[in-house]
């Protein structure tokens, strides 16, 4: 014989297998999951976008030291210094305006041959961002060789001071170069937020030798 209480213990029991989420359970899980997901992305756009700036001060870090000692190399070597103060006695102290700093890398008295560096800042398309360049010019007794070689060495450049302390004749006693370049930007990394790397700045003293 049927037990009625037996009854209404498995009617409940199919009524609760069968009842599924409400409307508002399906919303709060939804809210829940985006709120995750949008987290989630913010936090891989901010990976990516560290990277990226690691990535670009590591790069131009690397490039702006290549260049230093390309400068200084060709500095310690170089001879007959300028542009030349006017009176190196009284004011020995040269600080070009705009930067540039220029010099004989080679020479050949019995042809009269010359070679002259020229390293100059010149401005970009970029309001405050400069280029420094390169430009190579041969001589024979006294009259320029073909046109000037030219290329830029280094982009992105924020400032550059070249400070040339002479001496009597007028000899470089010394020079001392000083660049800040910016990092690449990251506008091609951009998403939602900005990031910017730091500047970098670089200063050397370079001293030439004495070729007498």
């Amino acid at each position: 014989m049927n037990d009625p209480r037996n009854q209404g213990r498995s009617r409940r029991g199919r009524g609760a297998a069968r009842r599924g989420f409400s409307v508002a359970e399906m919303l709060v899980a939804l809210m829940i999951s985006s709120m995750l997901l949008t987290a989630t992305l913010g936090a891989l756009q901010g990976s990516f976008k560290a990277y990226k700036a690691t990535t670009e001060s590591a790069s131009s870090h690397v490039v702006a030291r290549m260049v230093m000692q390309r400068l200084t190399t060709m500095i310690r070597t170089g001879e007959d210094f300028g542009p030349y103060p006017i009176n190196p006695i009284l004011d020995p102290v040269l600080v070009p305006d705009p930067p540039e700093i220029e010099f004989v890398v080679e020479k050949n008295e019995s042809t009269g041959f010359e070679r002259v560096i020229r390293i100059e800042r010149r401005d970009t398309a970029e309001e405050n961002i400069y280029a420094l360049w390169y430009v190579q010019t041969d001589f024979f007794g006294g009259v320029q060789d073909g046109e000037a070689q030219e290329y830029p060495l280094l982009t992105n450049v924020q400032n550059v001071t070249f400070t040339l302390y002479y001496d009597v004749g007028p000899r470089l006693e010394h020079a001392t170069i000083d660049l800040t370049i910016r990092p690449d930007d990251l506008d091609d990394a951009a998403i939602a937020a900005d990031l910017e790397s730091a500047s970098m700045r670089m200063v050397t003293t370079i001293s030439p030798r004495r070729m007498d």
